[in-house]
């Protein structure tokens, strides 16, 4: 596994860390893991890929958004064409058509586009039951929500639609990492430690577009 650099040393709530991380990994191996299996059997990849693919094109929008904010003139025009082909002859997202044209997908939140301007990621933080984080991709992410147009429709009294979109969207990730998650977990002295370092190189990655040398990181 890659060695921690000296970045990895800002994890001042490590033992509080370590805690979340034994407390989610519990929760993982309980049922978010059987679930992700779940999942996979009963759905066969194609409805899958479906179902990722209309949820990759619902965040189009905080993409976009990202895309300008970050002065990326021609990944934002990428991410309005993808939008515009996928919605309109994909079925509403449910096939990637733009791929096929050439048109590949990228990812952007606010946590990048901070990341972009020199905004420092800050102390390590494990979410528990969600994952790692820093405060500034949780501030991101939080801020994000007001980028993203179905934040503000409203189904009656009550809209579950967020949190349906977050459910499907954590068990697809979480199906599509099994393996990846279940070599790392085997192959490291220190799993944590591992799911640390993995997922601040994930966001520098990520921050610099893809031009990182580490590549093939897992999906955090």
């Amino acid at each position: 596994m890659p060695a921690d650099g000296p970045q990895d040393l800002n994890d001042p709530l490590e033992g509080w860390n370590r805690l979340m991380f034994n407390v989610t990994l519990a929760v993982d191996k309980g049922v978010y893991r059987p679930t992700a299996i779940v999942y996979r059997r009963t759905l066969p990849q194609p409805v899958r890929n479906s179902f990722r693919n209309f949820l990759n094109n619902l965040n189009s929008p905080v993409i976009f958004a990202n895309d300008m904010l970050q002065g990326e003139a021609d990944r934002a025009r990428i991410t309005f064409m993808r939008a515009s082909i996928n919605t309109t002859f994909g079925v509403g997202g449910l096939f990637d058509i733009a791929t096929r044209y050439g048109l590949q997908r990228h990812d952007e939140d606010l946590g990048q586009t901070l990341g972009a301007y020199g905004v420092g990621e800050g102390p390590y933080i494990f979410i528990p039951l969600l994952g790692p984080g820093n405060p500034r991709d949780i501030l991101g992410r939080l801020t994000d929500i007001f980028f993203d147009p179905l934040s503000y429709v409203q189904w009656g009294d009550k809209n579950y639609l967020p949190y349906v979109r977050f459910g499907v969207d954590y068990i697809d990730i979480r199906e599509r990492n099994i393996e990846t998650l279940d070599e790392v977990e085997a192959t490291s002295l220190d799993y944590y430690a591992s799911v640390r370092s993995l997922y601040r190189q994930t966001r520098v990655n990520e921050i610099n577009n893809g031009a990182s040398a580490v590549q093939d990181l897992p999906d955090f």
